[in-house]
């Protein structure tokens, strides 16, 4: 998608901190960190968010969730770190190109979403 900023990313139109990049995902450091260890990897192939999700993606949201581990803990984050993917409006999706927000440091976690 030729707007799409994190497809220009990808391409490299725009300037990215990247930490890895394989046939299926592109990775690199979020430019509004909410953490000491803040990436977003994404794959190569523009789909907008996990509602456009089927069995085509499956090699690239595999490889999302695959890498996540390894990243998070050469980027700093070796005590744990969160994984949030933002789906929709409601979901407080952003951008809309599928990503996968890793978020980690010591103790700057806030709780958990509290249940009602």
């Amino acid at each position: 998608m030729a707007d799409c900023i994190f497809c220009k990313i990808v391409r490299g139109e725009i300037s990215s901190r990247k930490v890895h990049e394989d046939e299926h995902v592109f990775a690199f450091h979020d430019i509004r960190p909410l953490a000491p260890v803040h990436i977003l990897i994404v794959p190569k192939a523009h789909v907008a968010s996990l509602y456009d999700c089927d069995q085509s993606h499956e090699a690239a949201l595999g490889r999302m969730l695959a890498v996540a581990g390894r990243l998070a803990r050469e980027q700093g984050a070796t005590d744990g770190f969160r994984t949030i993917i933002n789906t929709g409006r409601v979901g407080r999706q952003e951008v809309y190109h599928v990503h996968v927000h890793i978020i980690g440091g010591p103790d700057v976690l806030p709780g958990m979403i509290v249940r009602k």
